[in-house]
This record gives C-alpha cells, sequence and structure tokens, in this order.
C-alpha cells in the first residue's frame, strides 16, 4: 500500500460496487477493510454485502476515468513529431557544428551518437508515453520513486519556452523587415551606403569594420551596444516586446484546443520548411562559388576524430535536435491509440530528423559558398555561431541574391514554422503535465483556456528580461546551461530506471503488447534496443556528462567579446542543478511515505502501482487482466486515489 501516492491494491469495479469489493477482498489486506475516501471502516463488512458483488468486476465505465483527446490519424502525430525535432538546430546548428569539427568527418560520431543515444532513447520515451497515456510526472506510476525525473522534465521545458519564443520574436522582427526594398540590412539601403563604401576601400581602423547586418543585428534589433553585460539589462525593447506578444499570442490560439488543434496546424508548419529548402538547394546550386561552400561542408579532416569535443558535439547535437528528455515527445506519444507501432514511428523520425540536418547544410553551405566569393573571403569566415549564423549570415547572404526581398521573407517564414512547431511539443510537455495532475480541466474548456492564457502570459512577463538592451547575455545564458549537465543526468536516471527498476524485460514485453501483432524484425530490433538500454546508452551519457563538467570547469562563457562573470557562470550552473536535483528530491518523498526499513521502501518504491496500466484497458486482452494485489506489512492508515478503484479488478480469494 502505499499513502496518498495512489500506490495500492488495484481496483477494478464500478462505482456502485467498488466498497464491496473492497470489502469481499479484505483478507488480503491482513483483516483491515480499505473504504473508497481512504478511512478504515470501524466495522467489517457482513456476509451479506459480500454476497452481493459480482464474482468478477467489470472494467470502469467511461464516466469513471475522464478522457483524453486522441490524434486524429498517425500522420498528425508523425508530423506534430517531425515538426518538433526539425527545429533551428537543423538550420543553424547542426552546419556551424559540422565545418567547425573537420566537415564530412563530424556525420562519423554524428551518426554513431543517434543509433547509441538518440534512436533508444527516443524509442523510451514514446513508449512511456504512449503505454501509460500519461504526461512527464503521471507516466512515473511506473516507478514512483523516479518522479523527480518528470518534475526536471517540465522544469527544463520551462527554461526552454522562456528563451525559445524569443528566438520567433526576432524572426518576426525581420520578416517584417524584409517587406521593405531594399532590404534595411543590405548595401543597397541608403543607410548602408557609407559603410559598405569603407569596408570596400579599407579601414585604418585595427579593428574589424563591422557589415551592415552586424550592424542591425546589434544596434537596431538586439540594443546590445547600449548595455554592458549581465549586470546592466537596460530598459525593454517595445519592439522586439510585440514580436514577443504576438508570438505567445499565436502560440496561445495552436494550443488552445489541444492536439486537435495543433494536430491540423502542423501540415503546414511542418511541411513548408521541406519546401523552402528545397528552394534554396535548387537557387544555390545556380549560384557562383556555391560549390567552394558544399566542399568546404563536406570535406572530412579525419585528426578530429580523436578530439572529445567532436563526440561531445555530435551527442550535444542529437539531444538538441531530437527533443530527448523535455517531455515533449512523451506528452505527443501519450495521444497516440495504445496500438500503435512506436518503433516503426522511432525510426521514421529520427532518420528524417537527421536527413534534414544534412539536407539543410547543402542549402545553406551553398549560399554561404556564393557568399564567400562575392566577399573573396574563404567560407569559414563567413559563417558564424548560435544565434549569430541565423541572424547575420543568412541576411547578409540573402541580401546577395537577386530578388533578395523574396528570398528573405520566405526565409524567415521558414524560421517562424521551424520554431513554432518546436515550442509546441515543449508547451504540450507542460500542459499535458498540469492537465494530468488536474483532470478537471479537461472538462471545462473555460478553465482549461484560463489556465493556458494564464501560463501563456506569465512566460511573455518572464520573457522580457530576455528582449532588453543586455537580453542576448541572459538568452546565451539560459541557453547554454538549460540543456546541458541536467538534461543529461534527466535521461541518463531515466535510462537506469527503466532498465532495471522497472526491468528492460518487462518494458520490451510492454512494447510488444502495444504492437500486438509484432513481426519478426519487431523482435529482432528490440535485442538491439535492449542492449543499448542496459550497458551502451547509459555508459555514452556518463561519458558525456564527465566531458560537460571538465569544460564547464576550464572554458569561460563568453558572448561575442563579453565574457561572464563567475556569479554568472554559477547563476547558470544552478539553473541546470535546479532541474537534475528534483529527482533526488522526489526519491526522498517517495521513500517516506513507505514503511518498514530503508531496503524495504525502496523495494516498494521502485514498484510499479498497479493503476500504471488503468488507461489501457481499451486492449481486450488487458480488460481481463488480473494482478496480485500487495501486502501490507503493517496496518496503518493509508489514502487511495480514485484511479486506484477503477484500475484493473482484484484477484479472488484469500492468500491467509
Amino acid at each position: 500500500m502505499r499513502d496518498e501516492s495512489g500506490k495500492g491494491a488495484a481496483g477494478g469495479s464500478s462505482a456502485g460496487g467498488g466498497a464491496a469489493a473492497l470489502a469481499q477482498n479484505s483478507s488480503h489486506l491482513n483483516g483491515h477493510t480499505v473504504s473508497p475516501n481512504g478511512y478504515n471502516p470501524a466495522t467489517t463488512p457482513t456476509p451479506a454485502q459480500q454476497s452481493e458483488t459480482p464474482a468478477s468486476s467489470p472494467v470502469p465505465t467511461p464516466a469513471a476515468i475522464i478522457p483524453r483527446d486522441q490524434w486524429g490519424g498517425k500522420y498528425e502525430f508523425l508530423l506534430s513529431c517531425i515538426g518538433y525535432c526539425v527545429g533551428l538546430g537543423n538550420v543553424w546548428r547542426f552546419p556551424y557544428l559540422c565545418y567547425r569539427n573537420g566537415g564530412g568527418v563530424f556525420l562519423i560520431p554524428y551518426f554513431i551518437m543517434l543509433f547509441v543515444t538518440g534512436v533508444p532513447l527516443f524509442l523510451m520515451e514514446l513508449s512511456l508515453g504512449q503505454y501509460g497515456s500519461a504526461g512527464p510526472i503521471m507516466v512515473w506510476k511506473c516507478c514512483p520513486l523516479l518522479k523527480g525525473i518528470g518534475i526536471g522534465m517540465l522544469c527544463v521545458s520551462t527554461l526552454v519556452c522562456l528563451y525559445y519564443n524569443v528566438i520567433i520574436a526576432w524572426t518576426f522582427y525581420y520578416l517584417g523587415s524584409s517587406f521593405q526594398s531594399p532590404l534595411p540590412w543590405s548595401c543597397d539601403a541608403v543607410a548602408n551606403i557609407a559603410i559598405c563604401a569603407n569596408r570596400t576601400a579599407g579601414n585604418s581602423s585595427s579593428e574589424r569594420p563591422r557589415s551592415p547586418t552586424e550592424i542591425f543585428w546589434n544596434e537596431k534589433v538586439l540594443g546590445v551596444v547600449n548595455s554592458e553585460g549581465l549586470h546592466d539589462p537596460g530598459p525593454v525593447r517595445w519592439p522586439l516586446a510585440l514580436c514577443l506578444l504576438a508570438a505567445w499570442i499565436i502560440i496561445f490560439l495552436c494550443i488552445l484546443k489541444g492536439i486537435r488543434s495543433s494536430g491540423k496546424v502542423v501540415y503546414v508548419t511542418a511541411t513548408f520548411p521541406y519546401f523552402v529548402l528545397i528552394v534554396l538547394i535548387i537557387r544555390g546550386a545556380t549560384l557562383e562559388g556555391s560549390l567552394q561552400g558544399v566542399a568546404f561542408y563536406l570535406t572530412p579532416d579525419w585528426s578530429r576524430l580523436a578530439n572529445a569535443q567532436v563526440w561531445n558535439d555530435a551527442a550535444s547535437q542529437i539531444f538538441y535536435s531530437l527533443g530527448i528528455g523535455v517531455g515533449g515527445l512523451l506528452s505527443m506519444a501519450s495521444y497516440n491509440k495504445f496500438n500503435n507501432n512506436v518503433i516503426r514511428d522511432t525510426i521514421v523520425i529520427t532518420i528524417g530528423n537527421c536527413s534534414t540536418s544534412f539536407f539543410a547544410g547543402f542549402a545553406i553551405f551553398s549560399i554561404l559558398g556564393h557568399m564567400a566569393w562575392r566577399k573573396g573571403v574563404p567560407v569559414g569566415e563567413v559563417a558564424d555561431r548560435g544565434p549569430g549564423l541565423a541572424f547575420v549570415a543568412y541576411p547578409e547572404a540573402l541580401a546577395l541574391l537577386p530578388g533578395s526581398v523574396f528570398w528573405s521573407i520566405m526565409f524567415f517564414l521558414m524560421l517562424f514554422m521551424l520554431g513554432v512547431d518546436t515550442l509546441f511539443g515543449n508547451m504540450e510537455g507542460i500542459t499535458t503535465a498540469v492537465l494530468d495532475e488536474f483532470p478537471n480541466l479537461r472538462r471545462n474548456t473555460f478553465h482549461k483556456s484560463l489556465f493556458l492564457g494564464a501560463l501563456c502570459f506569465a512566460f511573455y512577463l518572464m520573457g522580457l528580461l530576455l528582449v532588453t538592451d543586455g537580453g542576448i547575455y541572459w538568452f546565451t545564458l539560459i541557453d547554454s546551461f538549460s540543456t546541458s549537465f541536467g538534461l543529461i543526468i534527466i535521461t541518463l536516471f531515466m535510462c537506469i530506471g527503466i532498465s532495471f527498476f522497472y526491468g528492460v524485460n518487462q518494458f520490451c514485453q510492454d512494447i510488444i503488447d502495444m504492437i500486438c501483432h509484432c513481426p519478426p524484425w519487431c523482435s529482432k530490433v528490440l535485442i538491439y534496443f535492449k542492449a543499448c538500454w542496459v550497458f551502451c546508452t547509459p555508459f555514452l551519457l556518463l561519458f558525456i556528462l564527465i566531458y560537460i563538467f571538465l569544460e564547464m570547469y576550464n572554458t569561460p562563457l563568453h558572448y561575442g567579446s563579453y565574457v561572464y562573470p563567475r556569479w554568472g557562470k554559477a547563476l547558470g550552473v544552478c539553473m541546470g542543478a535546479t532541474c537534475c536535483l528534483q529527482i533526488l528530491i522526489w526519491a526522498v518523498v517517495a521513500i517516506s511515505k513507505e514503511t518498514g526499513s530503508l531496503k524495504e521502501r525502496f523495494k516498494k518504491a521502485i514498484r510499479p502501482l498497479n493503476s500504471w496500466r488503468v488507461n489501457n484497458l481499451n486492449s481486450a486482452a488487458r480488460s481481463q487482466e488480473q494482478v496480485e494485489p500487495e501486502r501490507v506489512e503493517a496496518p496503518y492508515t493509508v489514502t487511495l486515489t480514485d484511479q486506484d478503484f477503477t484500475a484493473i479488478t482484484w484477484e479472488m480469494g484469500s492468500s491467509a
């Protein structure tokens, strides 16, 4: 039995016969009968009461369980996951990491990390969410000791949502500016003629002359030239604040009706970026110097394979692009039908996502090669990292293209679609977790809308710090630490918890149960995943974690020429620590609610709750499933949740 956590003998009776069913099985509870409200009655049930209970309790009525939405079809789920995974990181982060780490040779550690860590963890999250039909927190009924993993995912997702929509706000700003002809950051603009002339003629100053795109980014958009650093955020830049407000309004409208609305939106947002990428590749191939950029993109530097930084970058890109460990995948999978083929979906989505990254590299580097040819500099000098690549190098490249206004509008519309899809998944992780904890919100449309509106508005208010003059410093800080060591620790414990606490064999059996008619290749593939979950994936995650700590200790954090103070870096470490410490905090809470010795408490805390399978009774085979009721070591007052009285039928008979 569990106190206030819902663990105990599972109920399977209807509302009218729940108490009688519990009374009939009182022998399983050492003579202590538990009533539905969690209190022990003073008297034992009479034989007449017992005789009124049918021998086999019926499956819970639909009214007993608040229904969850489901995807309108498997293509909605696939497109939503692809849109969630294919984001801004595929456009600017992957190409940058590729050329920084030896060009084409980076693909070797990238695909090794994909198949050893990315695909197994992706399948684990999809399977957990689909089997449990629950969000990041409630799904840990499979192992209550690890409920903190779900809380930690929620913390990571909150930090990501906080800064990710700022990128969409920047995209809005550039999209609006793209409707001007000539583009305000091009050399054809009146304000930039003198700047471009000075760059062409040469500058006597020892400092590198800045381009119009750099000036537009740093002065017009960010206003970072007006801030001294992290301690000096300065005033809010209201044009960006309005763009941020518009971005949150769009997100609110898209998630208002849950997956019923976002599932339709992804038909546009997930497919449009591919159309733009194909057009950019075709256009880029016709430009002078494009082959120079493609050659730079693919030329391998084999000596880089011995560098640990290359392997760490490959792993971080896999986590970044697949969205592992932030709860979005788990939440979206929870709205799947129980018998959906998660192995097929995992292979399609992960291969599709990583192929998109490789595909986008050709589009980007063909344009960068043309830009390098026009400027007469090596390709490596026109590409920058992070937001600078998307909002400095690319606008400059777009300004050099014929019909630059059209291409700029298309490019930033693509960035907007990529960002919105990813934010859908992150927000879905947060909202699903809250709606699972407070299921009545699903029934009351007004209260649900009020909650979503308040959530988006709270994010908007917190995001105002990131659209100040010094907001880019805070943006970089959150970006650097929100998905750093905290995310690796969360996924490491998720992998260990499922493999060794819940049981890797049981988990594989759950996957087979979901797929129903599992083809022969499916069982063979599960052997590979089992080996990864038990050995390969935890080992690589531990290696990455150690490297992150060493690099974090030895490498200062900086944005451009600004080096972050020690207190700023400590604040970032606290952000990551807050996320992963949830695992320890909630593990202590789970153990403290049990009885017995520490070892006995631990064993009880890792046992799945019987209500873990309550959402899967739509399966004909599972509707007849019975589980052995749990024993109570000593009589004490317990409190059970309603779900445990509408879960699975109690096994008849006495254990005495």
